[in-house]
């Protein structure tokens, strides 16, 4: 049976990239070194990494940077949904794009969706008491 080891995401800017995720609480490193073309973490024994659009270009010479959203999407999971609405207003400090402000789901949770600076969609939620 498979199982899920590995996301990646491909970033224009290292730098901005990993800045947002920490927003969003992700253990990345303060010291990581953004002039690297690849940056991995695990969390749970997942492994989450950043890559380049030059490394891209390399692994694939036909590769070019999606125009629109991709066909993934993420979510992360809050303890609360106070702490949605908290890393939603971390994020909007940050001058990043909010998507879709939190609201209480018809589903039973606090939903958002927030938007990374390459324009990846990651939605924080948590459930309804």
């Amino acid at each position: 049976m498979l199982k899920l080891n590995y996301v990646s995401f491909v970033v224009s800017d290292m730098q901005k990239a990993l800045d947002f995720y920490r927003l969003l609480g992700l253990s990345i490193s303060p010291d990581a070194d953004t002039t690297q073309d690849h940056i991995e973490i695990s969390v749970d024994g997942l492994r989450i990494a950043w890559e380049t659009e030059t490394l891209m270009r390399q692994l694939d010479r036909g590769w070019a940077a999606p125009m629109r959203g991709g066909r993934v999407s993420i979510a992360l999971e809050a303890a609360s949904p106070e702490e949605v609405d908290e890393a939603v207003k971390r994020i909007k400090k940050a001058g990043h794009a909010v998507k879709t402000e939190p609201f209480d789901a018809f589903w039973g949770q606090r939903y958002a969706t927030v938007l990374d600076p390459d324009g990846t969609a990651v939605d924080v939620f948590a459930l309804l008491e």
